[in-house]
């Protein structure tokens, strides 16, 4: 099968196209012959030897795939050769086939375009964990969006109007921002131009935001973190900044504030029957079309390294998706 190559640890131009054998699954496992792999800032982050988890070289990059099955291991019982899946792999999806362990495979509508299906689980997947189970956003309330214009940023966006917050969305362009009114976002600040703290006052009427979503670190987490409401909550997404910010502890005291971490990952292995009811949840509202994700391009096997350096060089608006 052809896949898509790290042989050694580096930027988006030193992978490669290659033929490798076909993986066979184990007991736990299945094969997945992929049609389509996300593109998602871990995938930048795990060819460079930077992310949590560490494959053994070499390996093919993609952690979000959708696709049909083809075999089963002997202990699989919910999965049947020829469902049509989702799946989080973690990494090994620019490839043709891929081997994932069966709890990280969920099944999806046999209708279901196999492009938008591999745009679900880690951006909205991570995003409706965000706000319905580390924030409690409720109805009513004000969320920030930092990096709005992202593949996460978005879906946080049309998940908080559909959880009836208010919502703010902060991003470096005009562009960015138009797509992310486009996406229901009720205010838009241009942190590249504007005072981020300046502008939340005068849209809160200096209440400050109940619930900041940072998927970026950097130089504007600080000063988001002190325009947070009383009893506000931050959320830790990532750091697609490159730079993981530090803050002062009094910064949260003086607020009564929450600085809560976001790890959608290990939350869907480690509490699989809430990850699986909150899958449920998106499903649904993408079969009813509330929500709907933003495809900026979609890019062959063959162009995965430049979908890659697309995301680096932050040229993407919502998602970049390789189709096999």
């Amino acid at each position: 099968m052809r896949a898509i190559l790290c042989t050694q640890y580096g930027l988006p131009e030193t992978l490669t196209l290659a033929e490798t054998p076909i993986p066979t699954p184990s007991a736990n496992e299945v094969l997945i012959a992929v049609k389509a792999c996300g593109v998602n800032f871990p995938d930048v982050l795990i060819i460079q030897n930077k992310y949590q988890f560490k494959p053994t070289l070499p390996f093919s990059p993609g952690g979000e795939v959708s696709g049909i099955i083809l075999s089963a291991g002997e202990n699989v019982t919910h999965l049947m050769v020829g469902d049509h899946v989702v799946a989080l792999c973690g990494w090994g999806g620019f490839a043709e086939q891929v081997v994932v362990k069966s709890n990280r495979v969920f099944k999806v509508p046999g209708e279901m375009d196999f492009i938008p299906a591999a745009c679900t689980l880690y951006t909205y997947g991570t995003s409706y964990h965000a706000l319905k189970d580390r924030a409690d956003l409720k109805q009513g309330e004000t969320l920030l969006v930092l990096g709005a214009a992202g593949g996460v940023g978005l879906a946080a966006i049309e998940l908080g109007k559909l959880m009836g917050a208010t919502v703010i969305a902060a991003a470096s362009t005009h562009d960015k921002l138009e797509v992310c009114k486009e996406k229901g976002a009720d205010h838009v600040i241009n942190y590249a131009t504007e005072d981020l703290r300046a502008h939340i006052k005068e849209i809160t009427h200096d209440k400050g935001v109940d619930v900041i979503y940072d998927p970026i670190g950097g130089a504007l987490s600080e000063p988001a973190l002190r325009s947070i409401a009383w009893r506000g909550r931050y959320l830790v997404v990532g750091f697609a900044s490159g730079t993981i910010p530090s803050f002062a502890a009094n910064l949260p005291l003086l607020k009564g504030a929450s600085i809560v971490g976001v790890f959608w990952g290990s939350f869907a292995e480690r509490e699989p029957k809430q990850s699986m009811q909150n899958f449920t949840q998106l499903l649904t509202w993408m079969q009813e079309e509330k929500i709907k994700q933003h495809i900026h391009r979609i890019y062959s096997l063959e162009e995965s390294p430049q979908a890659l350096q697309d995301l680096l060089d932050r040229k993407i608006h919502g998602k970049a998706v390789v189709k096999i």
